[in-house]
């Protein structure tokens, strides 16, 4: 009798320590949201340098890629100041200049400067405008390595506008891109905004992350604690 008591208090706080660990793991992933859902720019950057330094060149004006890459240069200088009012005629005026830009050339190049002004209006909190300037950007995109990217970013706009299905309509997408480096974070983003829907349809989102990217060091594994969140609710 005494072992079997034992047994059982030994059980309940396996448990208590099991809901503890996912409690905070849940406290940490709510304080951390804006980093969960945020995808790098530096992959976007680090691939739109790699790009531009190997088989883009060869195919693209080379007058038109440093035109652009000056253009992204005046984005650089001027995000840090992008909440200063006194600023804001300048990036009206690079907005301006990146929508000309974009209208003006095709493919790649166009989406580099609709991704860009995507990045302005997504620093400034205008998420229907960066919806909109991602949207065109995966248009733009198609068949390069640009597209899931820009794919995903849109989903967080969309995100941002409470427009949770379309967000992850497009989540799905880009998890689909095999060669994207962020598809995983995509299918995880997809389980997470299922919590909110359907419990059962969430956890499926998250076994199938396990599924496909077995590999994957940090998002198999918030995905396995959320399953084992999930089912102690």
């Amino acid at each position: 009798m005494a072992d079997k008591e034992k047994k059982e208090n030994v059980e309940k706080i396996e448990k208590k320590d099991a809901g503890d660990a996912v409690q905070k793991l849940s406290d940490f992933m709510q304080r951390n949201r804006v980093a969960f859902r945020a995808f790098l720019i530096l992959v976007v950057v680090a691939l739109a340098v790699f790009i531009a330094a190997t088989s883009v060149l060869s195919s693209l004006n080379a007058k038109a890629m440093n035109q652009m890459e000056a253009l992204n240069q005046r984005y650089e200088t001027l995000r840090f100041d992008i909440a200063d009012a006194s600023k804001d005629a300048d990036i009206q005026t690079l907005l301006n200049d990146l929508a000309a830009f974009a209208s003006a050339h095709k493919g790649y190049i166009s989406a580099r400067a609709h991704s860009t002004m995507a990045l302005i209006y997504s620093d400034k909190k205008h998420w229907a405008e960066a919806e909109k300037s991602w949207s065109a950007a995966v248009v733009a995109a198609k068949g390069t390595y640009l597209e899931p990217v820009a794919m995903y970013n849109q989903a967080i706009a969309l995100e941002e506008q409470n427009n949770t299905q379309s967000a992850i309509d497009l989540f799905t997408k880009a998890a689909v891109f095999t060669d994207f480096p962020g598809a995983s974070r995509a299918q995880f983003n997809i389980g997470r905004l299922l919590e909110g829907v359907n419990r059962d349809e969430a956890i499926e989102a998250y076994r199938n992350l396990l599924s496909k990217w077995p590999n994957d060091k940090v998002w198999t594994s918030l995905a396995q604690s959320r399953i084992i969140a999930l089912g102690l609710k």
